[in-house]
C-alpha cells in the first residue's frame, strides 16, 4: 500500500506541479503580448488565457499531492519527522503564493489584455503594455518564488534527513 500511495504522490506532483510551474512562467511573456502587440487572430491572448486555465485546473489537482504525500507519511510513520513537516510548510506556502497571487495576478493581466481594443493606436497599445508591465513583473518574480518552495521540497524529500537509505 505504500508504494501505491507514494507512486500516486509522486505521479501527481510531477504532473500536476510541473505542469504549474511551466504554464506559470510562460504566462508573463505571453499576457504582454496580448497587451501590446494586437495581432488580427488574438493569438497571444488566447495562449495566456490557455496557461491561465492550466494554472487554475492543475492547482486542484494538485491538492491530491499533499494528501498523498500525509498518507505515505503516516504509511510509513514518518509525520513527525523534521523533514516532512517542513515540506508541508514549504507547500502551504507555495499553494498560498499560488492562489492568492499568482492566479489573481494572471486574472487582472487577462483583463488588461481584454481590455485592448482591436483597432487601438499603437501609441495607446505601448501605453498599455506599459501599464501591465508591473504586475508582470511581479508575477515572474512571484512565479520564481513558487518554483524554488517546490525545489526545495523535492530536494528535502530526496535528501531525508536522518534517513536510514544511506542516500
Amino acid at each position: 500500500m505504500t508504494k501505491l500511495l507514494l507512486s500516486v504522490h509522486v505521479l501527481v506532483a510531477i504532473l500536476a506541479v510541473g505542469s504549474i510551474t511551466v504554464a506559470a512562467s510562460m504566462f508573463p511573456r505571453y499576457a504582454l503580448q496580448a497587451c501590446g502587440d494586437k495581432e488580427q487572430d488574438g493569438r497571444s491572448a488566447g495562449i495566456a488565457a490557455l496557461l491561465h486555465r492550466i494554472c487554475r485546473g492543475y492547482a486542484l489537482a494538485g491538492l491530491a499531492v499533499p494528501v498523498f504525500g500525509i498518507a505515505t507519511g503516516a504509511q510509513l510513520g514518518v509525520l513527525t519527522d523534521a523533514w516532512l513537516i517542513a515540506s508541508l510548510a514549504l507547500t502551504v506556502i507555495a499553494a498560498a503564493v499560488l492562489a492568492l497571487a499568482i492566479l489573481p495576478g494572471q486574472q487582472r493581466l487577462l483583463a488588461l489584455a481584454q481590455d485592448v481594443p482591436a483597432q487601438e493606436a499603437v501609441h495607446q497599445e505601448a501605453a498599455h503594455q506599459e501599464a501591465a508591465q508591473p504586475t508582470a513583473t511581479r508575477l515572474t518574480m512571484l512565479t520564481g518564488i513558487f518554483n524554488v518552495l517546490w525545489t526545495i521540497v523535492v530536494i528535502l524529500m530526496i535528501v531525508r534527513p536522518g534517513s536510514t537509505t544511506g542516500a
